[in-house]
């Protein structure tokens, strides 16, 4: 019963949809009010509909459900909780709820938190929202039904994919889902803009927040996603550029270019075109990773599914909105005439640079991503695209990147003055030329890649101090950078977050060591400074595995500093087996031990690899994240807030 009315509601919110996406903009196009006040109960029933969906799809899966078809594929009676739960999203039909859940879910929240929106803009920002979801209903009800019964219903589930059932792979793919699902709604702002073919001030300060909270949960999702592929994987690394990673990297660069492009708009009015074409192509890549992931063009150990049924579907959807919204954008540009005027040494030259690295840094991951593909339908050839390529075309982007932000954040608006920012980040540059001059002098035979990373690393973190510290005034009065706006504060956390990040990705490239060996129970075996001893191997029974664990002592001069219990786990309903590393971690270093199958000898193979600065990674990814959270929590920047003293003006909007 619960189950019929989950399917039930999903089909009311795909006719609400309808509504949504047809009265209201009719209503702005011959200014009836009565027609376009149907915009904001529609989204409000729309997300309340399908979020009654996913409950009872959720219910079905935490009951065991079996007569479920994806219940029977995707659960099992003595899964833990937390995964009966997480599978609900763990599938394609689920996480395709999951994502019109959210996309109804940012819908809802522009007619709650617009009020201060021109009724004609935020009817259209509405409409085309509906129009999106439209077509994502049309594709789940006709092409990926979640609540499909069985004749039968069988005794027990197939169960989750073993991969899957981890933590941080239950809480990855909401946050990613709430990133770049949430672009819709940047999409949506945009196409109404274009609709009503004016873009102001008011606009870019109503887009910013909405870019920012996806921007930040897009990173939260990624940054997750890394973490996983490092520890549960046993390979060691924390991105492979596979299809899939690549799919939700291009929308966060894009949303990263389009966040800083939308401050020229509301500060100086600038780069109107520009930010708009942003705003459509950052959704237009989310749709891109949708139809990668989802369509089977491309191999992938993430992909959902390969049906080609579902993939001409999704492609029909990607070409109609972002085909439909770039030749719209090509008829309406002219239209958004730039008014602010600025020289080239200013911030806002600082911000075109960065939006054009991230940009076409983005193009070059696509490029690598769908080139295999492009080769194999022109040329008949089978060719792979690796971490090589990626490294060598994407990495010089983000050098330039991280030099030209710490000058580009604190140049002048207009007309800037770069010797009085040189003499200002002197300090910060000396700083990061002696930390990276010690690591050279200290490593031996060793590439450029450390010392580059962490100069340009502690470039950012010092740049940003710096940046707050010349905030202080000339007498340096400290209390003032209490005063400081939280957007301020954003900017620096999150721009150092990323010389961390960096930091860590140097140090992890350039230092880490890896040792591959088969050795007996209680044979020390020396891999750096480090003396490891396998001194057991026991089965374990789980609640739905057996593993064999190992125990692992590891000692440095003589000394005891950890000790680690590395498994490899069997799951017999799924029938595969799963490594689980066990990682010692700390500040500068992780000591990562996986324990492989056993020999005939009676021995066991054993992977060691250390890992200086692994950690560093993730905390530059939640520095990012916070740093987008303070920003969103300034009052001005705030859904809706400091709209009040343009409300009046953006309200005036020419007649069509």
């Amino acid at each position: 019963m619960i189950t019929e009315f989950g399917h039930f509601a999903l089909i009311l919110a795909f006719l609400v949809s309808l509504v949504q996406m047809t009265v209201p903009l009719i209503g702005a196009h011959k200014r009836w009010p009565g027609w376009m006040a149907v915009a904001e109960p529609a989204a409000s029933a729309q997300f309340i509909l399908v979020a009654a969906s996913f409950l009872a799809l959720t219910w079905a899966f935490v009951t065991s459900d079996f007569s479920l078809q994806l219940v029977y594929l995707n659960s099992h009676s003595a899964k833990p909780m937390i995964y009966k739960i997480s599978g609900v999203w763990g599938n394609h039909e689920g996480s395709m709820l999951l994502w019109v859940l959210i996309l109804a879910l940012f819908g809802a929240m522009a007619a709650w938190f617009g009020g201060n929106l021109p009724p004609t803009l935020k009817s259209r920002v509405l409409a085309v929202q509906a129009s999106i979801g439209a077509a994502f209903y049309a594709f789940i009800l006709w092409t990926s039904n979640p609540f499909t019964r069985m004749d039968v219903a069988p005794f027990d589930g197939q169960d989750l994919n073993p991969l899957l059932q981890d933590p941080g792979l239950a809480f990855h793919p909401p946050f990613l889902y709430l990133g770049y699902v949430g672009l819709s709604i940047c999409f949506s702002f945009a196409l109404a803009a274009l609709i009503e073919g004016r873009v102001d001030a008011a606009w870019g300060r109503w887009v910013r927040p909405w870019t920012l909270a996806a921007w930040v949960f897009l990173t939260i999702g990624i940054a997750l996603g890394s973490w996983w592929a490092y520890y549960e994987l046993g390979w060691g690394g924390f991105w492979f550029w596979d299809p899939v990673e690549n799919a939700s990297f291009m929308p966060w660069l894009f949303a990263a270019a389009l966040l800083h492009s939308a401050i020229v708009v509301e500060k100086r009015e600038a780069l109107k075109s520009w930010t708009v074409l942003l705003a459509i192509m950052a959704f237009g890549f989310s749709l891109i990773g949708t139809f990668i992931v989802r369509s089977g063009v491309i191999t992938s150990v993430h992909a959902f599914a390969n049906d080609p049924e579902r993939g001409v579907f999704i492609l029909a959807i990607l070409v109609v909105f972002t085909g439909g919204a770039l030749t719209l954008f090509a008829a309406r540009a002219a239209a958004m005439e730039a008014k602010g005027v600025f020289g080239v040494v200013s911030r806002e030259s600082a911000l075109v640079a960065n939006n054009i690295l991230l940009a076409v840094s983005s193009f070059v991951v696509f490029i690598g991503t769908i080139w295999p593909l492009i080769a194999e339908m022109i040329w008949d050839k089978k060719l792979s695209v690796g971490p090589p390529f990626f490294n060598m075309a994407f990495t010089p982007f983000m050098v330039v990147l991280g030099l030209i932000l710490p000058i580009g954040a604190m140049i002048g608006w207009k007309r800037g003055k770069l010797p009085r920012v040189f003499r200002t980040l002197v300090p910060a540059f000396v700083l990061a030329l002696a930390i990276a001059g010690l690591v050279w002098a200290m490593q031996t035979g060793r590439s450029l890649l450390g010392p580059v990373g962490v100069f340009l690393g502690v470039w950012l973190v010092a740049g940003s101090a710096t940046d707050l510290w010349s905030r202080t005034g000339q007498n340096r009065d400290i209390s003032r950078l209490w005063r400081l706006p939280r957007a301020d504060w954003g900017k620096a956390v999150a721009h150092a977050g990323l010389g961390v990040t960096m930091i860590g990705v140097a140090g992890l490239m350039a230092w880490d060591e890896e040792d591959i060996r088969a050795v007996q129970i209680g044979e020390p075996w020396t891999v750096g400074q480090f003396e490891f001893e396998l001194q057991g191997v026991e089965r374990v029974q789980g609640p739905n595995y057996v593993s064999q664990m190992g125990e692992v002592s590891v000692r440095r001069d003589g000394v005891e500093i950890a000790h680690l219990y590395p498994e490899k786990r069997n799951y017999p309903v799924a029938r595969m087996p799963t490594t689980e590393a066990s990682i010692d971690y700390r500040f500068l270093r992780d000591i990562y031990v996986v324990i492989g199958d056993p020999q005939a000898d009676g021995g066991h193979v054993m992977r060691i690899y250390i890992k200086p600065l692994a950690n560093w990674i993730w905390a530059g990814c939640i520095l990012m994240a916070l740093g987008g959270g303070l920003s969103l929590s300034d009052r001005r920047y705030r859904v809706a807030a400091g709209a009040r003293k343009s409300a009046s003006g953006a309200g005036a909007v020419p007649a069509e």
